[in-house]
């Protein structure tokens, strides 16, 4: 298959059910056909057999990543338009289309400082990427792909994904004197937060949040012995500083303990592209051994993920560009 067709090349990917957990389906095939393209290409076992995918010429300066793993449920690609829907059209397997198209330029051009490393377990916690950071070896820049419109990011927020545990006595609800509430708590602390002023940041704005689990209970007719809640933080300062916000607001009514610990990321960004700063979070935090980070890749965070997921033929078009302007103009700095 011609790695310069970008879109017949995304329609491929998407139409292979990577579902995370089911990247196999896709890995061997990944590796055969950029092998075929003369890479040499190696694979590093994650769990199971899913793989993460490097492909080298000499040893590289400037990595182009991305990941090939999916959020369900799967559904396979179709052209309407300009557009091209399926699952993992912007997120990511048409990132990953425009990084081979961008290499394969460059690489025609006479520069072998370029790598390709596609990764598995993006969607559901990054495990990939933590395997994969052991794989670094002297590379100087880390271009991660993930749906920015074609922009650049100048930063991305942090997370910091919480559970709030509450703990109460159980007591029949005609006698609610002899119980305690764990879910009043848990109402209580959740009242404190919404009240509560979160800090901000004046490139990346406000740290916000989102309630997005509860739980608690026995019986309509019992005083809850037990309840919790999971929130995530999208946060613009260290993290450390919103879990101390939030232990005082919680006082000695609930429990908070960590579920994922992210930290804000400051992206390098090159002349001629606009920049913009992002409220989600990417592998780029567990790829520290790569070298300095840069987020750039077709395809809108707002359908990412949605039974609307679509890409833009035209941006992917414009991303293989940007890619292979994004490398040259890096390698250029390490020549100078």
């Amino acid at each position: 298959m011609d790695p310069l067709d970008v879109v017949r090349v995304t329609a491929r990917l998407v139409d292979v059910d990577t579902t995370t957990g089911r990247e196999s389906a896709l890995a061997g095939w990944l590796t055969d056909w950029l092998g075929g393209l003369g890479w040499s290409v190696s694979e590093q076992v994650v769990s199971g057999d899913r793989r993460n995918i490097l492909a080298t010429l000499d040893p590289p300066r400037v990595v182009l990543s991305t990941h090939y793993d999916c959020v369900p449920p799967f559904f396979p690609s179709r052209i309407d338009g300009d557009r091209l829907y399926g699952r993992g059209s912007c997120d990511a397997k048409g990132i990953l289309a425009a990084q081979v198209a961008a290499a394969e330029r460059l690489r025609a051009a006479g520069e072998r400082r370029i790598g390709l490393l596609f990764l598995v377990g993006e969607e559901r916690g990054s495990d990939g990427a933590m395997a994969a950071n052991a794989l670094a070896n002297g590379c100087a820049f880390l271009v991660n792909g993930e749906p920015t419109d074609n922009r650049l990011a100048a930063a991305t927020r942090g997370m910091l994904r919480v559970r709030l545990d509450a703990r109460g006595r159980a007591a029949h609800s005609s006698h609610p004197e002899l119980g305690e509430s764990a879910i009043e708590k848990l109402v209580d602390v959740l009242m404190r937060l919404r009240a509560a002023e979160w800090p901000q940041d004046a490139t990346l704005g406000t740290t916000h949040y989102t309630v997005g689990l509860i739980s608690g209970g026995i019986a309509p007719n019992v005083v809850p012995p037990s309840a919790e809640a999971e929130i995530v933080f999208r946060t613009v300062v260290s993290n450390d500083v919103v879990r101390e916000e939030l232990r005082a607001l919680a006082g000695g009514d609930v429990t908070v303990h960590d579920v994922l610990d992210l930290p804000l990321v400051r992206t390098v960004t090159v002349p001629g592209f606009e920049t913009a700063v992002f409220p989600y979070s990417t592998d780029i935090p567990f790829l520290a051994r790569w070298g300095q980070p840069l987020l750039y890749g077709p395809g809108s965070i707002l359908v990412a993920h949605t039974a609307n997921e679509h890409v833009r033929i035209p941006e992917l078009d414009r991303a293989v560009d940007g890619y292979q302007h994004i490398a040259a103009s890096l390698l250029g700095r390490l020549a100078g």
